[in-house]
């Protein structure tokens, strides 16, 4: 008997398609709201959901798990919205992270500092390719392996450890980390 998890139910039959959903949605959420504001996170991970039950017929698991396969749909709609995403990160690196919506004072040091380590960090990611941002975050925010992100990118593994390695390198040069 074969048991059936949320990463080998078949996607392709609708009514257990929820199955899928219910295992993925909330991590592809959070992923696209790491990436993006939060705001447009619920609709574009909607909208993700919706992709890939409109194209369930086309996913081949012999090609690989639902999740990255998720992953790169989600990316793939992070990509439409590059642009605003560049800006976003530009404008941290000059303003810092926005202000606590509860705005205690015993967090003041403490935002004053992760201020800093943001704006510092948003401005290094801008500095990336669209390609080593990808690899970057898909590999901290959504943690996935290497080869789940060449399978979500759609590129070989070698790209990813390419990709990986030169964004670390400016990561670490533009962050003023010493590599040894």
């Amino acid at each position: 008997m074969q048991i059936v998890t949320p990463d080998t139910v078949p996607v392709v039959d609708p009514e257990r398609f929820g199955t899928v959903f219910d295992a993925h949605y909330e991590e592809i959420r959070r992923y696209i709201g790491r990436r993006l504001d939060l705001d447009v996170a619920e609709d574009l991970a909607s909208e993700t959901f919706l992709i890939a039950f409109r194209q369930r017929g086309r996913f081949d698991p012999a090609r690989g798990a639902v999740r990255p396969w998720l992953y790169g749909i989600a990316t793939n709609l992070i990509g439409r919205h590059r642009r605003a995403e560049l800006r976003r990160y530009r404008a941290l690196a000059r303003t810092g992270p926005p202000p606590d919506d509860d705005g205690h004072d015993q967090r003041v040091a403490d935002r004053v500092t992760a201020g800093v380590t943001v704006g510092r960090l948003s401005g290094a990611l801008a500095g990336l390719s669209r390609g080593e941002r990808d690899v970057v975050l898909l590999v901290a925010y959504g943690g996935l392996t290497y080869d789940e992100v060449a399978e979500a990118l759609g590129v070989a593994n070698g790209t990813v450890a390419s990709r990986l390695s030169r964004a670390r390198t400016k990561l670490h040069k533009s962050l003023g980390v010493e590599i040894g």
